[in-house]
């Protein structure tokens, strides 16, 4: 079974009422999803985001950049939550996400994965290790990388707070 990493954005009251009750938070990013799914509004539109696989290279990159937000884990915990795939969501408060939003502006693709080749990768065992030791061009972390700069700024401008999890 694949690990995907998947963003939802929660305007202001949404992310007030997940904060105390994680089971309404689970029904309505069901309902979030499943309304885009068919939508495909683009990143900056979308309340939903995947990463697919490439939430562990996202996070060997920016880690190695020593980005000041934890985009790709969150920063805490949804209180008493229970998984929601391999772990429980954890999230980003509106002000993170402006934080984030702001940094992200400073790393263009390029640099994110400059000097870094899937040796590289492989090497520091990033799942999924397999694609790194094929020797797999960085371009599919690039692309996802891509989509989630624009969906962290759009959720920052609307002053929206961000949940977190790998499915």
């Amino acid at each position: 079974m694949s690990m995907i990493g998947e963003y939802v954005r929660l305007t202001p009251a949404q992310f007030e009422r997940a904060l105390g009750d994680p089971e309404w938070a689970r029904g309505l990013v069901d309902e979030l999803v499943e309304a885009e799914l068919d939508e495909e509004p683009g990143a900056a539109a979308a309340r939903c985001l995947s990463t697919d696989k490439a939430w562990h290279a996202l996070d060997f990159l920016l880690s190695r950049l020593d980005f000041p937000v934890d985009v790709v884990f969150g920063e805490a915990a949804l209180p008493e939550a229970g998984d929601w795939g391999y772990a429980p969501p954890r999230y980003l408060t509106p002000e993170r996400v402006r934080a984030a939003a702001e940094a992200l502006a400073a790393v263009p693709e390029a640099r994110l994965v400059e000097g870094v080749g899937p040796e590289d990768l492989a090497r520091a065992d990033v799942y999924p290790s397999v694609v790194w030791e094929r020797g797999e061009s960085l371009d599919y972390v690039t692309h996802h990388y891509g989509e989630l700069v624009p969906f962290l700024t759009s959720a920052a401008r609307e002053g929206d707070a961000v949940l977190v999890w790998l499915d």
